[in-house]
This record gives structure tokens, C-alpha cells and sequence, in this order.
């Protein structure tokens, strides 16, 4: 519904219909304008996760939270938690070492 209604649109009317019903937009044409973007900085949107490569900024989901922010947790290495997983399933540490020597994980 959304592609039908702005189909015939040029990005110009678009814009316009947005800015004269007061709803926030704002042009990326590029993953660098979201990096760069002045709203999200000024809102302090961005938050710093960690990673097993290093810190990597995160941004925020939508939304505002009267507790607090949102819990972004550290990005998990590769495999990190598949034993813990695999028992919570019901395979014992046996059958998960044999998973491990065959290569599967």
C-alpha cells in the first residue's frame, strides 16, 4: 500500500507531504549518513557494544523505556554458547564432543 501511494510521487512531493503533516524524516543515501547522522547523535541513540573483534557502535531500537535503556549485550565469539545450547536441547556432553570431533560443530 505504501509503494502504491508514493509510486507516482517524485522524491521532491514526497518530502514535502512528510514535512507538511510534521513527520520526521531524513535522506541516507548511504550507510554513512546513518553513522553520521546529527538526530541520533543529539538523541544519544548510539551505544558501544562489545565484540570479539572489538567495540562496535549499536544503535538503539526505537522507543523510549522509563527504566532504562534496552539491554544490549556483548556480541557472542562464534560458538560461544553452542554447548550450552546443544544441552538445553537434550544432548549430552558426550554426544555433543562427537558432534565436535566429526566437524559438525
Amino acid at each position: 500500500m505504501i509503494v502504491e501511494a508514493f509510486a507516482t510521487l517524485s522524491y521532491e512531493q514526497v518530502v514535502q507531504r512528510l514535512e507538511e503533516a510534521q513527520i520526521a524524516n531524513a535522506e541516507l543515501r548511504e550507510m554513512a549518513g546513518l553513522w553520521q547522522h546529527e538526530q541520533l547523535a543529539a538523541r544519544g541513540r548510539w551505544r558501544s557494544i562489545d565484540t570479539p573483534a572489538g567495540p562496535v557502535p549499536a544503535l538503539l531500537p526505537p522507543g523510549s523505556w522509563d527504566d532504562g535503556d534496552p539491554r544490549l549485550g556483548a556480541v557472542p565469539a562464534l560458538g560461544q554458547h553452542t554447548d550450552s545450547i546443544l544441552a538445553k536441547l537434550g544432548i549430552d556432553s558426550a554426544a555433543i564432543s562427537a558432534l565436535r570431533d566429526a566437524g559438525a560443530i
